[in-house]
């Protein structure tokens, strides 16, 4: 039977793939948005600089203070690459999400597993770069290639996990081929898959299953218990597998983001920690919002990972502030054995 024996968790957004000055690209977006989710309200940029004054933040997103945990992230990225060379997987089950990259409001689904024999990128076309947000285009040497590069899906696991979530009552998406939308603003897989293909794989991708969760739009956002519940099917599916593969599985995406939360990231760390899934999925929903939601994608691999005997540990924990309203990433980074 087949055997899961990586996990890890990570974080893919732009602060990993910009330098610690372009993060204050997003400082407009910051002061324009008068809806900041935050510990169960909303705020105004103004609102959580009030709100937060206490805890120093406009030192912790110094320039001095952005180097300092920009390097530590890269140094944290570089051991999760050099852990997951070590465990030779033969293929990978990434549990991401997608930011209307390939799913538009034409049609959204709460789920979707890629079926198809190939997972494909390109590098955004002059016209698209302009289309997108400041601070945005400049991380995709992170998660897109060069050049337009073709991956390897594995059709025969992603069918096997199909029948099994369906099977198990989830009323799955299933692809083949990546959606295309001319004049959109993105081609290619989303930045979820690309940063686990560029950064941890190293360009050296191995066939791969993504699975793709609707974690940020209203109304058909699945809740953490559904994608934990998933993350088991999905896993249960993998063990049952009649092969002798080496399985790696990832849950890519958070941590809290774009207000920094810590308290909510350690609490998720405690989770991941205890193996205990209550606290992860009884976490109020009204967290899981905007950046936070990818979060759901680490719930999910949880699910799948763990039944297993795999242990670990925080490679590291990287809260990146850009400004004194504690906006910005944390990044959070995670290997199990």
């Amino acid at each position: 039977m087949a055997e899961i024996v990586l996990g890890m968790w990570t974080t893919h957004g732009p602060t990993l793939s910009t330098t610690p000055e372009q993060w204050l690209l997003r400082l407009p977006a910051d002061h324009e948005n008068k809806a900041h989710p935050f510990r169960l309200n909303t705020y105004t940029f103004d609102e959580l600089v009030e709100l937060r004054k206490d805890e120093k933040l406009a030192e912790k997103a110094s320039l001095e203070e952005r180097t300092e945990r920009y390097a530590r992230c890269q140094a944290a990225i570089a051991e999760m690459a050099r852990i997951y060379e070590d465990a030779k997987i033969d293929v990978a089950v990434i549990f991401g999400n997608d930011q209307q990259e390939l799913f538009t409001s034409k049609i959204m689904p709460s789920f979707t597993i890629f079926n198809g024999t190939t997972i494909w990128d390109q590098p955004a076309s002059e016209e698209q770069a302009r289309k997108y947000p400041p601070g945005i285009h400049e991380a995709s040497k992170g998660h897109k290639p060069d050049i337009y590069t073709e991956y390897p899906g594995h059709p025969e696991l992603a069918n096997i996990l199909v029948k099994a979530v369906a099977d198990a009552d989830f009323d799955i998406t299933r692809a083949d081929q990546l959606p295309e939308n001319p004049g959109h603003w993105h081609d290619g897989i989303g930045h979820a898959f690309g940063f686990i293909y560029r950064r941890i794989m190293k360009d050296n991708v191995q066939p791969n299953v993504p699975i793709i969760a609707n974690t940020f739009f209203p109304p058909n956002q699945p809740k953490a218990a559904r994608c934990y519940k998933l993350g088991q099917v999905i896993g249960e599916a993998i063990r049952n597998w009649d092969s002798d593969a080496r399985v790696a599985v990832f849950g890519s995406g958070g941590m809290s983001h774009f207000v920094i939360d810590e308290d909510l990231d350690h609490k998720v760390f405690t989770g991941l920690q205890n193996r205990d899934a209550d606290l992860l999925t009884s976490i109020d929903e009204r967290q899981y919002q905007q950046g936070t939601s990818e979060l759901k994608n680490w719930v999910a691999a949880a699910g799948a990972i763990f039944p297993t005997d795999l242990k670990g540990e925080v490679i590291d924990y990287v809260p990146c502030y850009r400004s004194e309203a504690g906006t910005g990433t944390a990044n959070g980074f995670v290997a199990w054995t």
